[in-house]
This record gives C-alpha cells, structure tokens and sequence, in this order.
C-alpha cells in the first residue's frame, strides 16, 4: 500500500489527487474501522491509519476517512485547546485549504471562512500569496500550511497574510522540516532541476528548505511569533492514540 500512495503522489497532478482521492480513500475506510487510533476531526477509530509520503512512506499517517495527516490532527487538537477557533465564529482565510479541515472549519464560520489557492480546483478564490486579493485589515484568522516552501518569495507571501489581518488577529503558517535542522534557511535559485531540488531542498517542487531560524523570518514580516511545543506536553498515550508527529512546533503568529 505504501508503494502504491507514494507513486501516486509523486507522478498524478496535485489538482486529480485533490478531485478523487477522497473517494477512493472514504471507501477504503470501511476495512479500517477499529479502535487502535483515533482522528478527532472527524470522531471515528480505526486498526491503523495508512502510509503516506512521496519517498519514504511514514507508517500510520493518513486517516481514510478524514484524509487527515499526522500534522492535521495536532493542529485540530491545538485550535481546540489553546485558541477562540470553535469558540466563536470569525472572518478565516485559508490559502492551500485541507480536504480534512474544509467542512468543520465551514460550518463553524459560514460566510466568513474563505478558501483560496492559486491552482486547487476546491477553493474558492484563485489567488496568488504574494498579492493577496483582499483589502488590509479583512480577517480575524489566517492559515496557510505546506506553501512557504513552495513560494518565490516567503517574506513578501507573509506580509501579505499580516496585512490582511485585523489587529489583534492570529495566524498559523506550518511549513516541513527536514532533520537535524539546519541553523539557517537554505534556497539557491539557481537550482532548478527538479531531481537537484529534491536533494537540496527535500521535494522536487520546493525552493527552500527551512532552518531553526523559520520563527524570525515570520517576524520579519511584522508578527509577534509564538512557536509552541504543543505536542511535547501531551502524554505519550495522547501521541499514539490520535498519531500525532513528535516533533512538530506550531508557529502562533499575532498581529499585534
């Protein structure tokens, strides 16, 4: 099954992935079913979740029925616990929009959530981060994960989020990390074989790979920057039950 997952994310097209694979994967979540792990977006137990990567595959990472990930499932937990997310409803942007997150976060914010995405035939703005197409000041929440890698110019990509929040609002901008963590952010320009980007930069379609330094290059862009070690102060049963990365660090950006 890895082997299977992994071609498919490495050769078919990001916009067919998006279109059918939920419905392949929602069928196959009927054979699942268990209790061993648990995905909380979606309230439901399974045996295992399955493989997912584009090389080497991690094991017990992609829920079927809520096509969450691993970083999914954390960031789910977080807006639950340490933000107003489902408190209250609020005007949300979110650019590169999750298939898993797409109808809670709808349903929770009605008209103001907006989904953008400069190719995703899901979302409903076609925009390009570097020039966001909303007036300053618009949204009391952004988020935008998985893409800071891919833009040409992640300084400008995150001013433009700050500049569409509303002061006092807050955004999460996750991006991969690739370990040991380099001490700075390395991107070369000059790289634009895609078999040399996947070396340097850890997959084929980035520009970057981000160092230690991620957190002040957020703050460059005007945010008061909080990096959360969230997953670090749940208990090892919490870590397994929901399989949640054992890493990750949550970038909480305020505009202040």
């Amino acid at each position: 099954m890895k082997y299977i997952i992994s071609f498919f994310l490495r050769f078919v097209p990001r916009k067919v992935l998006q279109l059918f694979s939920d419905k392949v994967l929602k069928f196959m979540a009927i054979f699942y079913r268990g209790s061993n792990v648990y995905c909380p977006i979606e309230g439901k137990g399974y045996r295992k979740f399955l493989p997912y990567g584009r090389i080497n595959p991690r094991e017990n990472a992609l829920c079927p029925g809520s096509l969450s990930l691993e970083r999914h499932r954390l960031l789910w937990l977080y807006l639950h616990e340490k933000t107003n997310f489902f408190k209250t409803s609020l005007k949300m942007l979110h650019v590169a929009p999750e298939v898993c997150f797409m109808k809670p976060f709808e349903k929770q914010h009605g008209e103001g959530y907006t989904t953008g995405d400069i190719e995703s035939p899901l979302a409903k703005v076609k925009m390009d981060v570097h020039d966001i197409p909303f007036e300053t000041n618009t949204f009391d929440v952004a988020m935008c994960n998985h893409v800071m890698e891919h833009v040409d110019n992640d300084i400008k990509a995150m001013k433009e989020f700050y500049r569409v929040l509303k002061p006092g609002g807050w955004a999460i901008f996750q991006v991969p990390f690739f370990y040991p963590l380099r001490e700075t952010t390395y991107e070369d320009a000059s790289i634009t074989n895609s078999r040399m980007r996947e070396k340097a930069f850890g997959q084929d379609d980035h520009v970057r790979m981000y160092g230690k330094d991620y957190g002040r290059r957020l703050e460059q862009a005007g945010f008061k920057v909080t990096e959360d070690d969230f997953v670090l102060k749940m208990s090892d049963e919490e870590v397994r039950k929901y399989a949640l990365p054992k890493k990750e660090i949550i970038y909480f950006c305020e505009k202040i």
